[in-house]
């Protein structure tokens, strides 16, 4: 168990050092790595995460990685998954947020970005053509995909979301229900205790939070409140849980909206997931530039995710075996292949491609990777270079 602990939070450290384009292009670093390379799930395992993450709250790319984990080695496997892939961005969130006000927009800084968004365009392209095959076998699931997809780009809300993977569920349920039985292949982890517990200090933290931070005059422990709310209640990752923030922090007064929007944009440029932007948010907060803030502000937006998903392994991967719900999942799969489709569109190739140059360098890193199989290691630095020399 402990060589598997170690392993898991290597393969997290060294992914959260170069993963990035947002949490699509993570999903698909993630199924690059642990489904095809070390084959650490199957590809209906991985669906089945992938849409888990997807109905749950909080930051899905990492709720992916920790579930990951958790599939590899328990609880602690969630824990060290956590940690390897976040830390990478963390700190370097919580470095800039230590002199921010030094931070400024150089070219040369943003060819590079804009050459590693080329490359993610290929990772993400390259993931949903192989979960598409494999998840969307047939007509009807294809179709679904086809319709999520459309559906979240005419109406990209949350709740298109949920209603999206709830009517797909009820389709998967009539379509498949006689074709799903034995085909779970994952191993049941956790221990209904240890989710009962998880889902009490959840919903503690909800309610009690608000409580502790009226009696303390703790600027950490309400810092903590604040990203713990953020992080419990907003669908979607990322760019949703920005509003939140900015009605938690910088309506107070405690960020200005320019360190709001430094933040923003760094936490844009850095590897790692979007919600790294909290360590910079806490570490800004007030004008004291202080880690203990920032740490506060991390663990606190995260929490909520790991309670939620302890409290859901167990149960998951004991219901997800039954025919019925297996079958209701099938639909689950192909809608979440139509929801990483819209997401594809927009924000990954909205906000990478601009000009046929763009185009020729993304179709170049899709061919380096998907045929020529290149080490995703070797081509961020590759094409953050000729970002620099190009763009």
């Amino acid at each position: 168990m402990g060589h598997s602990i170690l392993d898991v939070f290597w393969r997290f450290l060294v992914l959260g050092c170069y993963s990035f384009g947002g949490p699509t292009a993570h999903i698909g670093y993630f199924h690059k790595e642990f489904v095809e390379r070390r084959k650490w799930l199957s590809e209906r395992d991985y669906a089945d995460t992938v849409a888990l993450c997807q109905m749950l709250p909080g930051p899905a790319s990492s709720q992916v990685g920790m579930s990951i984990g958790f599939e590899r080695a328990g609880l602690p496997g969630a824990v060290a998954a956590f940690l390897g892939f976040t830390f990478p961005s963390a700190l370097i969130m919580i470095l800039l947020a230590l002199g921010y006000s030094e931070i400024s927009g150089i070219p040369a800084a943003m060819g590079i970005l804009q050459g590693i968004k080329l490359f993610a365009v290929a990772v993400v392209a390259d993931a949903l053509i192989k979960m598409g095959q494999s998840l969307c076998p047939d007509r009807p699931r294809i179709t679904l995909a086809v319709l999520s997809a459309g559906a979240m780009l005419l109406l990209p809300h949350v709740l298109t979301q949920i209603g999206v993977i709830l009517v797909a569920a009820a389709c998967g349920f009539v379509i498949y229900q006689n074709q799903s039985a034995g085909e779970n292949t994952a191993q049941v982890k956790g221990s209904k205790r240890q989710a009962f517990v998880a889902m009490g200090l959840f919903l503690a933290g909800l309610l009690a939070l608000p409580f502790m931070v009226e009696l303390s005059d703790s600027t950490s422990l309400s810092l903590f409140d604040s990203f713990y709310r953020a992080g419990a209640l907003v669908f979607g990752g990322g760019h949703v849980v920005l509003p939140m923030l900015q009605a938690e922090v910088v309506h107070p007064g405690g960020v200005t909206p320019d360190a709001f929007l430094v933040g923003y944009s760094a936490a844009q440029a850095v590897p790692g997931p979007m919600f790294a932007l909290a360590p910079f948010l806490g570490g800004v907060y007030g004008g004291t530039y202080s880690i203990s803030h920032a740490l506060a502000a991390l663990f606190g937006i995260f929490a909520p995710s790991f309670l939620l998903l302890t409290a859901a392994w167990p149960f998951w991967n004991r219901l997800k075996a039954m025919p019925k719900l297996r079958a209701a999942i099938n639909g689950i799969n192909a809608a979440v292949v139509g929801l990483l489709l819209a997401a594809f569109y927009n924000p990954v190739i909205t906000l990478a491609i601009k000009d046929a140059q763009d185009v020729a360098l993304a179709l170049l890193a899709y061919l380096l990777l998907a045929v020529w199989k290149l080490p995703i290691a070797w081509m961020v630095p590759l094409f953050a270079g000729m970002g620099f020399l190009l763009i």
